[in-house]
């Protein structure tokens, strides 16, 4: 049996947090740890995540791929699994992560996502969403889709690998503001397939709130391509503002 830690980067995550750690504290069965890696949240994160049965830590600088790589060097599970603070799982995610990483030439994976909020479900941004782990990989990494299985995973699809691979491919690019998720898949591959569990989570809409649905898929399509041909994170940083 693989054990796994689970890890979530928080910033000023009052809203969210609460639920996404009362959701992974009743999975059956429970995951060896949660390590929550904070990057200096100026709001109650601290406070409702020391409620849980979690392990608090803070992170020497702020961002999604150091704080995520600092969790990742204290875990202790075989394999880690990446959790945003704004993300739902199923209950037995420990055991649909376990039974994919029992194939060996899997080398980690993610879920669906459906993207809800309170009032309504976007269906058309998840449907999209959905698509992009295959059409994006096949336009600009054909080779790697059709021989080693690349899919391109992002944050919201609770990203999962084993602990050595993430490692021998070098962990999250500590330098990329965004994007880092896809980025470790273009070099998790080289380790076995990118694998996307036919399992939903649930992310919060609260980008495609703010900005209105046109708005939003136009600038998750823009980023998408501007990085697929080669724009670096940082400028693409700017299209992406942080919204809690």
């Amino acid at each position: 049996m693989l054990s796994l830690s689970i890890i979530i980067p928080t910033l000023n995550e009052q809203k969210c947090l609460g639920k996404t750690l009362s959701s992974l504290n009743s999975l059956e069965p429970s995951p060896t740890e949660i390590i929550v890696v904070d990057g200096g949240s100026e709001d109650d994160t601290l406070a409702i995540a020391n409620n849980y049965n979690v392990t608090l830590v803070n992170s020497p600088t702020k961002g999604r791929a150091v704080q995520m790589n600092h969790g990742a060097k204290l875990a202790k599970g075989d394999c880690l699994c990446f959790v945003h603070a704004d993300t739902l799982v199923p209950n037995d995610l420990v055991t649909a992560i376990e039974k994919t990483l029992e194939n060996q030439y899997i080398a980690g994976g993610g879920f669906v996502s459906l993207m809800k909020g309170c009032k309504t479900t976007r269906w058309g941004t998840s449907l999209h969403n959905y698509l992009k782990t295959y059409y994006a990989p096949l336009l600009f990494h054909p080779y790697l889709f059709f021989f080693k299985g690349l899919r391109l995973l992002f944050g919201d699809q609770v990203m999962f690998c084993r602990r050595s691979n993430f490692w021998k491919c070098g962990g999250f690019d500590p330098n990329l503001p965004i994007m880092e998720d896809a980025d470790l898949c273009l070099r998790l591959v080289y380790y076995g397939r990118i694998y996307l569990v036919n399992r939903m989570v649930e992310s919060s809409d609260r980008r495609v709130a703010q900005w209105g649905p046109f708005k939003a898929n136009l600038i998750y399509l823009w980023i998408g391509i501007l990085w697929g041909l080669g724009v670096s994170a940082d400028y693409l940083k700017q299209f992406y503002a942080d919204i809690r």
